[in-house]
């Protein structure tokens, strides 16, 4: 038995949920899945994982066997990544995803220029607004605009965007520029459904988040119909600043109420801890936190 071929299996398991999950991600069968997970238990005399009919859970032992090979997994990866760094060309898929217009306008020119650079290299981008689960989806590495809490995942923070209120300079001449946030009340607002589901906005006041309801001028589920509609003069609009910073920059678009703003959302890097870097991935992560780092998101 390989042992750290079994031990990689058994935590690609625990993160996929299942033993089906885990034999896709790690693209070998699912009775070879099995067999693997039986002949390590039978080699360490204990059981590590208890199935039901739904999901597995693990056991006591488990649970400790678990930190341990992750442990071991991480410290050979290191142990590769030294030797091997700078001395193998970058070969293979990299498969990549983030939110679709930071994808789009952020990620995507960092990959044509990787694989110009590397022309063994092959790579998806999937760049859709929703929370991909690298880990079953098969992904390499993602950028996310949010508070991490999966512990599975390596982060690396590149940057921050800001929640902004913006409006053009024709819609502020004509209708004022509001001073606090409750005299967004009196104004019409642009609101986009990915950022507020609801018609209200979130400012900070004084140390507390507070919500103010919006009147809709229009409402958009796609950011460049509402970041148009701004330009336009219709009204106020909600975003985050990488969403609108182009705008501002050329002058369409001018920020308000930035004192009422609430905290920055961190912009990081991810991939999955257990899994062992290969030279491309670990050659675009390099380059990816190198690149974002100098952008300006806000």
């Amino acid at each position: 038995m390989d042992k750290f071929s079994a031990m990689k299996t058994f935590v690609r398991i625990v993160e996929a949920g299942s033993l089906t999950a885990a034999a896709n991600t790690l693209e070998t069968s699912l009775p070879t899945v099995v067999r693997t997970l039986a002949s390590l238990e039978q080699h360490l005399g204990v059981s590590l994982l208890k199935r039901t009919t739904r999901r597995i859970h693990l056991t006591d032992e488990g649970a400790q066997y678990l930190e341990h090979c992750r442990d071991i997994l991480s410290a050979m990866q290191e142990a590769e990544g030294i030797l091997v760094a700078g001395r193998a060309e970058p070969v293979g898929k990299l498969t990549v995803t983030a939110s679709a217009l930071f994808g789009r306008r952020y990620v995507a020119p960092i990959v044509h220029d990787f694989l110009r650079r590397y022309p063994k290299v092959s790579a998806d981008a999937l760049f859709v607004d929703r929370v991909v689960n690298l880990i079953e989806e098969g992904i390499d590495v993602g950028i996310r605009i949010a508070h991490l809490k999966d512990s599975s995942l390596v982060a690396t923070r590149v940057g921050s965007v800001r929640r902004v209120v913006c409006a053009s300079e024709q819609y502020l001449r004509r209708h004022g520029v509001p001073q606090a946030p409750n005299d967004i009340r009196e104004h019409r607002c642009v609101r986009h459904l990915g950022l507020a589901p609801r018609s209200e906005w979130h400012f900070r006041i004084n140390k507390r988040d507070v919500s103010i309801p919006i009147a809709s001028i229009v409402t958009c589920n796609d950011i460049d119909s509402a970041v148009n509609a701004c330009i336009d003069g219709l009204g106020l609009g909600m975003f985050l600043s990488y969403m609108v910073a182009t705008n501002r920059k050329d002058g369409q678009l001018k920020y308000v109420l930035e004192k009422f703003e609430t905290e920055p959302i961190p912009v990081q890097l991810v991939y999955p801890s257990s899994k062992i870097l290969s030279t491309r991935v670990r050659a675009f992560v390099d380059e990816c936190v190198e690149k974002l780092r100098h952008v300006p998101f806000e």
